[in-house]
């Protein structure tokens, strides 16, 4: 798996899609049903944030190997507004959408590792690593 899976989201049906991809990678890579389930969560909570927020941008789903283990690294990449304040819309019940703010929090929450960059300028990118127990 030296490939990179790219997937253009503009819209729910790309979300869908994502998370697909997401799985079945997963799963190729021995991951169990349940890490699999939360992997695909999170690639959804983010390509939701991309549609809401940014209106499109891309996910970008690679196997990655540490020095003893296996994982999937997700990129989320959008050219939108930014996040204003990257520290409160990382607390859980923050929304600027009225929704339950549970997508980064939760999407922190489901995977082993998580970085976030965002400015008005290039948009926002956040790298998430799940790894293989």
């Amino acid at each position: 798996m030296d490939k990179d899976i790219r997937v253009p989201i503009h819209s729910d049906r790309d979300i869908v899609a994502a998370r697909q991809e997401g799985r079945a990678l997963a799963v190729a890579l021995g991951f169990s049903s349940g890490d699999a389930t939360l992997l695909a969560t999170a690639i959804s909570e983010l390509a939701r944030n991309i549609v809401t927020y940014a209106k499109s941008g891309t996910i970008i789903l690679s196997a990655v190997n540490g020095t003893a283990r296996e994982g999937i690294q997700v990129v989320a990449l959008d050219q939108g507004p930014g996040i204003a304040d990257v520290q409160q819309a990382l607390r859980d019940g923050f929304s600027t959408s009225g929704s339950l703010g549970l997508g980064l929090p939760g999407v922190k929450r489901l995977v082993d590792e998580f970085q976030i960059d965002s400015d008005g300028l290039r948009g926002t990118t956040v790298t998430v690593k799940k790894w293989k127990p």
